[in-house]
């Protein structure tokens, strides 16, 4: 069952701030999914730091918002990305926070049959100057679904 921070009710002030950070970690991953979906990159890009850096299993690590928006761009020249996820549970450390998610990802080129993948990812947060929740590192292990599971 998806989880989050520590147990309530002990500190109010701390668990309304906690209820009020998981919320907005929350929000910015459906608004991630929605954005990805939609192929709006300047909002995907919105909701990360400016050293990002993802981690995929056979890759190189892609650093900085420069290099996601290369292939992201890149990407939605050939496919069309739709994604759905249960986020399993949320923590926080002050300004931190890490989440790890049960991801399905469908990604159809123009011209072809989908591919489905699925798996877990690990992300951590942090806030800016300004108080809001930014992707900064994330890991994700997704898998090309074998065509019998299809």
């Amino acid at each position: 069952m998806p989880t989050t921070g520590a147990t309530r009710g002990q500190h109010p002030e701390r668990d309304h701030q906690m209820q009020k950070d998981e919320k907005e970690i929350r929000d910015l991953i459906d608004t991630w999914m929605h954005a990805t979906s939609a192929g709006d990159l300047a909002q995907v890009l919105s909701l990360m730091a400016e050293d990002v850096v993802f981690l995929i299993p056979g890759q190189p690590p892609m650093r900085g918002k420069d290099e996601f928006a290369r292939g992201f761009r890149i990407a939605l020249q050939h496919v069309r990305i739709e994604s759905r996820c249960e986020i399993q549970e949320i923590k926080f450390a002050g300004d931190w926070a890490y989440c790890w998610n049960h991801l399905w990802v469908m990604v159809t080129p123009l011209k072809g049959s989908p591919q489905r993948r699925e798996g877990y990812t690990l992300s951590i947060f942090g806030k800016d100057s300004e108080g809001d929740w930014l992707l900064v590192r994330d890991a994700n292990m997704l898998t090309l679904e074998p065509p019998a599971c299809r």
